[in-house]
């Protein structure tokens, strides 16, 4: 197996020491990942029409309608959440679309649209040849329609808990409503690219689900996972430690460490960002794994571009992350009024952007080996042949006795 194990930054991150903001650390590229120029940059912000679970990729499309939407939210905390899940409990309502849709914008100043392999995986291979792509927990449906719009000879389906509404939902992509810790075995062997990213509160588990994705892939194709691990790291790339049976500053860090504690409580995964390239690695369906870090300011503490304006993005990005993350607090008990002064003082804190903190971004992508069989096939194989041994034996056995 081919594996890639990199930090890489499509401009070299920014290391600030005690005299100066203009340190660099040295990097290594991968191949697999993708520069700004491979593909056209033009962005999308809306979302897509929802459709109800179907058995293939092919296109269909479904309007929301008042008792659909009614069905499919609950208001907590004043805000508009799923209710399909108990495991994830951030927000679906506008102002959380919003958010995700400025997000996405960011990343793709960040690092670029896709793998740089994706126009090898996702051109035809003759005419009528149609290639799949999956978006799994798709958010407000940014990434899904970009790549719909990007590659429009592709069928393009978007996973989420909630359905999705958008006049713009290109005629190659449409929305489904699922909660993908039920499994994905209505997909198996359709889709030639599966991507998910930020997720991982509301899996319950993920090493399942990336086993479950790999039996999505058809051979050769192509995965992208990515997810941050709930916690904020200094000017030095570390960690920082804030336990929260402390309430001081730094509260940004200490807000992390509540909202970690929160999706632990709910059944999520908030530490899978650490253990995705193991995970992918050794799981035996995949070759040619590739690991990439993304450093992104949280605040525009630097002087240099486009590190003041990426930390000004985050930190607007921090500030809506922060109120969805209202009710996941609050829903495990946790009283209001801290929920109040960490927010209230970690905003103040990141306003000031007086500290240097990052926002760490762990991603892997990788393809699947051809020739890889699932090992519950394997038993099922093994099981039919003994069964058939058996029937045989049991058959001679039966003519040598008439």
């Amino acid at each position: 197996m081919s594996t890639v194990h990199n930090t890489y930054f499509r401009y070299q991150p920014l290391v600030l020491n005690e005299d100066s903001d203009d340190d660099m650390r040295s990097t290594v590229s991968s191949s697999l990942f993708s520069a700004s120029g491979d593909v056209d940059m033009s962005s999308a912000t809306s979302y897509s029409i929802a459709s109800n679970r179907s058995d293939s990729p092919a296109p269909s499309f479904v309007s929301l309608t008042p008792s659909m939407e009614a069905a499919a939210f609950k208001i907590e905390y004043g805000r508009g959440i799923n209710s399909a899940s108990d495991v994830y409990s951030l927000p679906a309502d506008d102002e959380e679309l919003d958010r995700l849709d400025r997000q996405h914008l960011l990343f793709i100043e960040v690092m670029g649209k896709y793998p740089r392999t994706i126009r090898q995986v996702l051109t035809p291979a003759f005419p009528g040849d149609t290639k799949n792509v999956l978006d799994l927990g798709c958010g407000s449906g940014s990434w899904i329609m970009q790549i719909a719009r990007d590659f429009p000879s592709c069928d393009a389906v978007a996973v989420d808990l909630v359905p999705m509404q958008s006049t713009a939902m290109p005629f190659n992509c449409r929305s489904e409503v699922d909660d993908i810790n039920l499994g994905l075995q209505h997909f198996y062997d359709d889709f030639d690219f599966v991507h998910a990213r930020l997720i991982s509160s509301g899996i319950k588990d993920f090493p399942a689900l990336i086993h479950e994705i790999a039996r999505t892939l058809k051979p050769g194709g192509l995965l992208e996972l990515m997810e941050f691990d709930f916690h904020a790291y200094d000017r030095k790339f570390q960690q920082i430690v804030a336990p929260i049976e402390t309430i001081d500053r730094p509260w940004w860090p200490r807000w992390l460490a509540f909202a970690e504690m929160a999706v632990n409580q709910r059944g999520g995964t908030p530490d899978a960002a650490n253990h995705l390239e193991r995970w992918v690695r050794t799981h035996g369906a995949f070759e040619e794994v590739a690991y990439q870090d993304h450093w992104i300011p949280t605040a525009p503490w630097s002087r240099s571009e486009p590190w003041k304006h990426w930390g000004d993005e985050m930190r607007e990005d921090i500030y809506a992350f922060m109120a969805s993350g209202r009710p996941l607090l609050l829903g495990i008990g946790v009283p209001e009024s801290l929920v109040d002064e960490l927010e209230e003082k970690a905003t103040e804190e990141l306003r000031g952007a007086r500290q240097v903190t990052y926002i760490r971004l762990q991603r892997v992508i990788a393809r699947k080996r051809h020739g890889w069989i699932a090992p519950e096939i394997l038993l099922e194989q093994e099981e039919a042949r003994r069964q058939q041994e058996q029937e045989q034996q049991q058959e001679a056995f039966q003519s040598l006795t008439i």
